[in-house]
Order: structure tokens, then C-alpha cells, then sequence
């Protein structure tokens, strides 16, 4: 099992789960329907297909499937129901967001070690329980989950990041100095606790910054940084500032 994280752009809120990466699926529908007018889809005889219309864009589905137990949680006081730990991701699948006076879900980032930092909405979630106890209470889920990439323009994406990091703190910490990466007490088997997106807001004033963090400590995977790891402190650099150290 691989350890991922979705982030709440809004509030900042991060959802960590379990992956198994052997059921990961990514499709891509490109945009293109069949062509129809005001009576329905016009078809032509002696047509092999049916015409269509291409209409560009398209749409990239991610279905994830997640674990979630409640004997996982490594904290002082164990949740009895994993709905506890499973509910957050239910609502983000509501309409709580708001953009341009309509409702719509909030946007979220699934991310995976370096590689994997994807925007998207969540669309669908479907979950299964086990390990139930005498009351009935779940204590295991398997939840299947429907991401659907929310597409970001080059120039979008850099306004973004260059708003989020405008609004930041300042570094705490100056450059060629040191943290040291603490965990946040609730790590599950597999991964250390450590929060790498606290780490780079406070290092670098922003946590969009934690890939200049993880890439100047030559880390692969921030996710299993051993509590207690100093980290060093690189500088901002003027592109560094204007990416924000973000895919």
C-alpha cells in the first residue's frame, strides 16, 4: 500500500489515505460527440460510423481505490467508526464550492510522492465496510473514488500560485539554516508523519514551496521523511517565487 494525500486548495485541509498503486486507472475521453440537430442524432445511409463533431477539450478520469482502518491510526484516541476518517472525502463530492455565483465541488490536488500532483473535483465515491463490530460500527473501508482533472492554463496556474504566494507568511527561518521535519502524532504504517507542507511554509513562507524543499534536501518521496530529519534551508530564488516550487 502507497501513502496519498488530497489537499483542499480553499482551506488548505489535507486528507491522507491508503492506496494500493496495482489498481490506480487513468482514462482520457477526448471531446468529441456525434453530431445531432434539433431532432435528434443525424446518422447518414450507407455510413460506416456516425458523424461527429469535435469540439476539443475532452475530460481525464482518475478512479482510485482507498483504504481506510480505524486499527490504523496511530493517535491516543482511535476513532470507533471509520466513517470518521472516510466522511471528509464525501464532502468534498458536495456542491460546497461557490465560482462565478454557482455551486460546484471544491478543488482538490491528489498527491502522490514527486510525481503526482493533480487538480481535479471529486465526482463519485463509493464505499464498501468490513471488520464490523457487535454494535455494527465499521472499523474497515474500501473506498472507490472518481477524480476528474480540472483543467489549468499556463497562465492561470502561474497567476494562481503567484496569488497564493503573495498572501503567504514570511520565511520563519533563514536560508542556510535548518528544521527539523516533526510529526503531527497521527501516522498510519508506511508513512512518518511528518507534515512536509507545514515544513515549506514554515522554511519558505508558503507550503506550495515543498517541492524547493524536498528537491534541495534530495528527497524522492516527502511522505516517508523519518521524524526528526534536520532539513536544510535552501533560498528563494526570484523563479523559485514566482512557481512556487509547485508543479
Amino acid at each position: 500500500m502507497e501513502r496519498v494525500a488530497f489537499l483542499v486548495d480553499e482551506s488548505g485541509t489535507r486528507v491522507d489515505c491508503l492506496l494500493n498503486p496495482e489498481t490506480v486507472q487513468v482514462t482520457r475521453l477526448a471531446g468529441v460527440r456525434p453530431r445531432g440537430g434539433a431532432d435528434g442524432q443525424l446518422t447518414g445511409a450507407g455510413l460506416a460510423d456516425d458523424p461527429l463533431v469535435f469540439t476539443g477539450g475532452g475530460r481525464t478520469e482518475l478512479v482510485l481505490d482507498l483504504l481506510f482502518d480505524a486499527d490504523f491510526v496511530e493517535a491516543q484516541v482511535r476513532p470507533e467508526d471509520v466513517r470518521t476518517l472516510t466522511r471528509p472525502l464525501w464532502l468534498l463530492a458536495e456542491n460546497s464550492a461557490a465560482e462565478h455565483g454557482w455551486l460546484r465541488p471544491p478543488l482538490v490536488r491528489l498527491v502522490w510522492g514527486k510525481t503526482w500532483n493533480v487538480p481535479g473535483v471529486i465526482v463519485a465515491v463509493a464505499e464498501r465496510f468490513d471488520a464490523f463490530t457487535l454494535t455494527g460500527t465499521p472499523r474497515r473501508s474500501w473506498l472507490r473514488l472518481k477524480l476528474v482533472r480540472v483543467a489549468e492554463g499556463a497562465e492561470a496556474a502561474r497567476a494562481g500560485f503567484e496569488e497564493e504566494l503573495a498572501a503567504a507568511s514570511s520565511p520563519t527561518v533563514p536560508p542556510g539554516s535548518a528544521v527539523v521535519a516533526a510529526a503531527d502524532g497521527a501516522a498510519e504504517p508506511g508513512w512518518s508523519g511528518v507534515r512536509f507542507d507545514l515544513l515549506a511554509h514554515d522554511a519558505l513562507g508558503s507550503p506550495l514551496r515543498w517541492r524547493l524543499l524536498a528537491e534541495h534536501n534530495r528527497i524522492s518521496d516527502p511522505l516517508t521523511v523519518p521524524a526528526g530529519t534536520p532539513l536544510a534551508v535552501p533560498p528563494v530564488t526570484a523563479s523559485a517565487a514566482g512557481s512556487g516550487g509547485a508543479p
